[in-house]
């Protein structure tokens, strides 16, 4: 560990912190990228799957990724590699209104839009001119809810009901459980991810990969709270999240002076590992919008999930997955309504009136 905190040390000395931060992103971008390209990794799929009967490779390789996900932060933190209550995520206070009603939203967006925020973003860097165009609605609605016009209907949600004590709620802290719960608890979706996988009769290549977008997660995680430790400056402590990340990827790109941060290095990373791995299996190829009605839905799919990822405080990734990974309280709420949302949505709507694929 010495030789590795000397390595990183001198890598803050010669880039500095926020460079550091932008490189640490790039490469956790680049390996969700490769890995949610791969696998097919999409809550979207999974949920409709799941809303009709079907225990799908779909949601097989979700179940997968949230249980490598957990495993390999609950095995970091127990390493001393990663420390939850130094995040972000749960040192700030959170909001239940907003996981609930932004949850929802976001399900529904997800669903007509047909993918999350993250699935759009390798999508597109695929081809998929469709998901361009959902990504960027995506980026600019959260970017107006951030910091913008939808700004203040957001603030008056997500205050209705906030989390007490100043901070997020930690799920293990709350049920007493004691240390290696939450190892123990993501050993049991893998069991249950591995099972269906035996079902669904996976390939071990596509486990692998669907594996690896959780550990891109906890790769996220292990390497800010590194640099945490040797930069100068004050460095968030984060991992895989694109509902913020996206509306400041958009903003670097359209003001100046721009502020490099992990964040910045993230979203190219996505778009740069999941384009090379295209390449590679020969799968990029350009694809629009047929007809005017799924364009419609699109977009209004993309503008819900705006701002339905930034009032729930994260996406189907930040808030499903990297903020499950460490059980952050309002992000498990918020997975549970995206659930909800998108079935929903699946049921009153796809089901009965079906678009063509």
């Amino acid at each position: 560990m010495s030789v590795l905190s000397d390595l990183l040390l001198l890598l803050v000395d010669r880039l500095g912190d926020g460079p550091s931060a932008a490189l640490f992103g790039l490469i956790t971008g680049v390996v969700f990228g490769v890995a949610a390209q791969r696998s097919r990794f999409c809550l979207r799929a999974a949920t409709v799957d799941f809303a009709r009967g079907q225990l799908s490779d779909r949601l097989t390789i979700w179940f997968l990724t949230f249980s490598t996900a957990v495993v390999w932060v609950q095995g970091a933190q127990l390493l001393g590699l990663m420390r939850a209550s130094d995040a972000r995520m749960m040192a700030v206070p959170g909001s239940w209104s907003g996981a609930i009603l932004g949850g929802l939203l976001f399900g529904v967006g997800m669903v007509l839009a047909r993918g999350c925020s993250g699935r759009l973003l390798v999508l597109a860097a695929t081809g998929n001119l469709r998901s361009v165009v959902s990504g960027l609605i995506f980026a600019v609605v959260a970017q107006m809810s951030l910091s913008g016009m939808l700004a203040p209907l957001r603030d008056r949600i997500a205050g209705v009901w906030v989390t007490s004590g100043g901070q997020n709620l930690n799920l293990l802290s709350a049920l007493h459980l004691p240390q290696g719960a939450g190892l123990a608890i993501g050993l049991g979706f893998a069991a249950l991810a591995l099972g269906l996988a035996r079902h669904n009769r996976i390939g071990a290549s596509r486990l692998i990969f669907g594996a690896g977008v959780g550990f891109a997660v906890a790769l996220g995680w292990v390497l800010t709270f590194a640099l945490s430790s040797l930069a100068f400056e004050p460095v968030q402590i984060e991992s895989a999240t694109f509902t913020g990340p996206s509306a400041n990827t958009l903003m670097f790109f359209l003001t100046r002076p721009a502020v490099l941060e992990f964040d910045i290095g993230l979203v190219p990373g996505v778009v740069l590992g999941s384009f090379l791995a295209a390449l590679a299996t020969r799968e990029f190829r350009f694809q629009g919008f047929e007809g005017t009605a799924p364009l419609r839905r699109a977009m209004i799919g993309a503008a819900l999930m705006g701002f339905g990822g930034m009032l729930a405080g994260g996406c189907a990734i930040g808030a499903g997955v990297t903020g499950g990974s460490i059980f952050v309280g309002t992000a498990w709420l918020a997975l549970f309504f995206m659930w909800i949302g998108a079935m929903a949505t699946d049921l009153l709507l796809d089901q009965r009136h079906p678009l063509p694929a």
